[in-house]
């Protein structure tokens, strides 16, 4: 219980219960954004009653899907609700939340576990507290579960969280110089390189940097992507399409204008042929376009449809070129 606020607080519980609908519509203006960052920022309570909040609502999406998923098996004939559908109802669990104490959840010993996916493997884990992680290929992720803070150590790769919602248990991916808190969420958390993507598909996530690094704090909502390179204090946020951002995981890469450079380091993870580029200046290309990821001789093809180049496969591997019929 945070000193000098109480969780009966009805006109914070009702801002918080507000601002969770708003999020989760996900057509939050620029001008509601700055409000609910100053709003979040006033008073620990309000960070508080926000979680708690979060919580509820993932608590009546949860129930809805279980109930018309039991009806469905039974009669075969109820599509699964649209979350959006489900989330608009939570306008009346609202009332409900302003009485909620959230019970202590059970607490379990502390716990870490470490898995890794290879090259072309993507998995999928559900961890002790229930919040689930996917991870893309060539990933290396240790977990640490605690009585008071659930921790993910993200040493390379890509992962999807969908974070099952527990105020008193925080939980932290640390990542480079970077830390993202979660505020009961789905997100992506991209590290390959030296350089980090946060984005933001439900909820709202907090990256601020780690212990002893410089820089400032940030909160993101849904559609917004945060860009930064480790060791460098300047970070930017930018507006991001997260289904485009989430859809490795169903076996597509999807590009807005990523550097080629980009591109090949992902698909370094999916084969192990290795790729290379035979002058440095390609790898600056802008890349726009959705490759599937099937096998490397096709993708490689789509690719040239995309960027002006061509390839060669050798000993040491494919090598992609500049191809200058494009120049004529």
């Amino acid at each position: 219980m945070i000193k000098g606020w109480r969780y009966d607080d009805e006109a914070c519980c009702e801002d918080a219960a507000g601002w969770v609908v708003r999020l989760e519509a996900g057509n939050l203006g620029d001008a509601e954004a700055i409000a609910f960052d100053a709003w979040l920022s006033a008073s620990p309570g309000n960070v508080s009653a926000f979680d708690r909040a979060m919580g509820v609502s993932q608590q009546v999406v949860a129930n809805a899907e279980a109930i018309v998923q039991g009806l469905s098996a039974r009669r075969s004939i109820r599509p699964a609700p649209d979350r959006r559908t489900v989330v608009g109802g939570f306008g009346i669990a609202a009332a409900a939340f302003l009485a909620v104490v959230a019970a202590p959840q059970l607490i379990t010993s502390a716990s870490t576990e470490t898995y890794a996916t290879a090259k072309g493997e993507r998995r999928s884990v559900t961890l002790a507290d229930g919040s689930r992680v996917d991870l893309n290929a060539g990933t290396s992720l240790t977990v640490s579960l605690s009585r008071s803070a659930r921790t993910v150590r993200l040493d390379q790769g890509q992962a999807v969280f969908d974070v099952a919602h527990n105020a008193d248990r925080p939980f932290y991916v640390a990542a480079g110089d970077r830390t993202v808190r979660v505020v009961g969420t789905q997100f992506d958390v991209r590290r390959r390189e030296g350089k980090l993507s946060v984005t933001v598909a439900r909820g709202a996530v907090e990256v601020r940097p780690a212990e002893g690094t410089s820089g400032r704090a940030y909160r993101l909502r849904p559609g917004q992507r945060l860009d930064h390179v480790e060791g460098d204090a300047q970070t930017k946020v930018v507006k991001a399409e997260a289904s485009e951002v989430l859809a490795w995981r169903t076996g597509k890469l999807v590009y807005r204008g990523q550097p080629l450079s980009e591109v090949i380091a992902d698909l370094n993870q999916q084969w192990s042929t290795p790729i290379r580029l035979d002058d440095a200046t390609l790898g600056a290309v802008p890349v726009s376009g959705v490759l599937v990821l099937d096998n490397q001789d096709a993708v490689i093809g789509r690719l040239a449809l995309l960027v002006p180049i061509s390839a060669v496969r050798t000993d040491a591997g494919l090598i992609l070129r500049r191809d200058r019929t494009s120049d004529r």
